[in-house]
């Protein structure tokens, strides 16, 4: 319901912005245009993620947490595209909490549908190195080369390159703890 409260502002402010054109009333109209504009982006874009996105990539885990927590129904609130990113975010503070526990997060994003190819790569970098704390390398492994395949943009790339290396060590590790 207040996702069509907000689309039945927005073509209001563009009706009346279009009736102060008519008018006269430039300035007030271009205000209007610009105030519709940003009301049909938070339709599209829910404005707690949006904030709780900016605290994440400041690395501010309690403001970030405390704007998604404002989010109550993320089925009623959120549009079905939006369903995965909330996800991929809780996942993303719970994974810096409780690392273990956020694999149904990451899971239940890539299930409900991510549009862009890194942060799927996001999602399967994560799950590979919960897969790894799980001692679980074949799964690690399948999740590691869906994430490079999926980082088309080269943006994880370092990410994954150091986990490769990691569980490399693990290898060298057990191969130790065996011929002893």
């Amino acid at each position: 319901m207040p996702n069509l409260i907000r689309l039945i502002i927005g073509f209001a402010f563009v009706g009346a912005a279009v009736a102060l054109f008519i008018f006269g009333f430039w300035g007030w109209g271009i205000l209007l245009v610009f105030l519709s504009i940003f009301i049909f982006i938070t339709y599209f874009y829910n404005e707690n993620m949006l904030i709780a996105q900016w605290y994440l990539r400041k690395d501010n885990m309690p403001k970030a947490e405390q704007f998604l927590g404002r989010i109550k129904s993320y089925e009623k609130e959120l549009n079905r595209v939006q369903h995965g990113y909330y996800n991929l975010l809780i996942g993303l503070i719970e994974s810096r909490k409780a690392p273990m526990k956020s694999e149904k997060y990451f899971k239940a994003a890539l299930n409900l549908g991510l549009h862009m190819d890194h942060n799927i790569a996001l999602a399967k970098l994560s799950l590979a190195g919960i897969a790894m704390g799980k001692r679980n390398k074949l799964e690690a492994n399948r999740y590691l080369a869906e994430a490079k395949k999926a980082d088309k943009q080269k943006l994880l790339a370092d990410q994954i390159k150091q986990m490769k290396d990691q569980m490399g060590m693990m290898d060298k590790q057990q191969q130790v703890r065996y011929s002893r």
